[in-house]
């Protein structure tokens, strides 16, 4: 069994795409999981599974709790699944040095596939500063010493400018979503 981290994108802001956890537990139980827990209101989910481990597995996986969300609550939710050993890889290679940031401020954008690092290209840092981003393998850290409300360099990384699906989390979560993988 490998233990999986589910992060579904757009769920629970506003009035729009609703997707109680109770449902969401349900759901990846339909799917064969165990051990399914949820973490806070947004779309955060760690569960084992027998799926075949790595890429293949999690975008299958993925795939299927897609398929299982528009057939239960009639709407399209992006997911993105990450094995838990993949989260402890993220926070190990965080090239950012953590003293003195504020974690909620601190972001993680996972994304389906691998980083195209040419699809960062003609971002120019010092146009964004004080907010700041590193590529990773399949994510990129982002900060955002003012917060996200106003942020200029978020809208640049989302799904649109990066070719493929992602979805952001801030450190606090990330680190938490790690602690209930248990990596």
């Amino acid at each position: 069994m490998t233990t999986y981290v589910g992060l579904l994108r757009g769920i629970n802001v506003g009035k729009h795409n609703r997707v109680p956890m109770a449902t969401l537990r349900d759901l990846l139980t339909g799917m064969g999981c165990v051990a399914v827990r949820t973490h806070l209101n947004s779309g955060n989910a760690v569960f084992t599974h027998p799926a075949a481990s790595g890429a293949d597995g999690e975008r299958r996986l993925a795939a299927e709790l897609e398929a299982a969300i528009a057939g239960e609550l009639g709407f399209a939710v992006p997911c993105v699944l990450r094995e838990g050993g993949d989260l402890r890889r993220v926070i190990d290679e965080n090239p950012f040095d953590m003293t003195g940031l504020d974690p909620s401020r601190f972001l993680v954008t996972f994304l389906a596939g691998p980083l195209d690092a040419a699809r960062l290209e003609g971002i120019d840092p010092a146009a964004y500063a004080p907010e700041e981003f590193a590529a990773g393998k399949r994510e990129v850290y982002s900060h955002y010493p003012d917060g996200l409300r106003q942020a200029k360099l978020a809208p640049l990384l989302t799904d649109r400018r990066l070719g493929t699906t992602a979805t952001a989390r801030n450190w606090n979560t990330v680190v938490k979503l790690a602690e209930l993988a248990g990596v």
